[in-house]
């Protein structure tokens, strides 16, 4: 199992039009075949500057790299993830 991770801040106001339409588009990428466990969460630590994060896990490393190429991912990373989020943190995990 591989869980994939993103922390991240947007270019957009907190609580603006723009945010929420951001994060019902990234909604969406729960849709894409292999994905489970889609969570869409709002930071609450002030350690760090990342608004929000995303997590969902994948059965193997096929799964992932389906998601990875999948069109609406490939899509939502050009077309939103590239312009509105101003920095971020990925991280991917495997069980020890």
């Amino acid at each position: 199992m591989i869980r994939h991770t993103v922390a991240f801040r947007l270019v957009h106001p907190a609580g603006s039009p723009e945010e929420a339409a951001f994060l019902s588009a990234a909604a969406e990428l729960a849709s894409v075949p292999g994905v489970q466990s889609f969570e869409a969460l709002r930071e609450v630590s002030p350690k760090n500057d990342f608004a929000f994060g995303l997590s969902m896990e994948f059965d193997d490393q096929a799964a992932y790299d389906g998601y990875t190429n999948h069109p609406l991912h490939a899509a939502f990373v050009a077309e939103r993830w590239e312009t509105e989020v101003a920095d971020f943190q990925e991280v991917d995990y495997t069980a020890l």
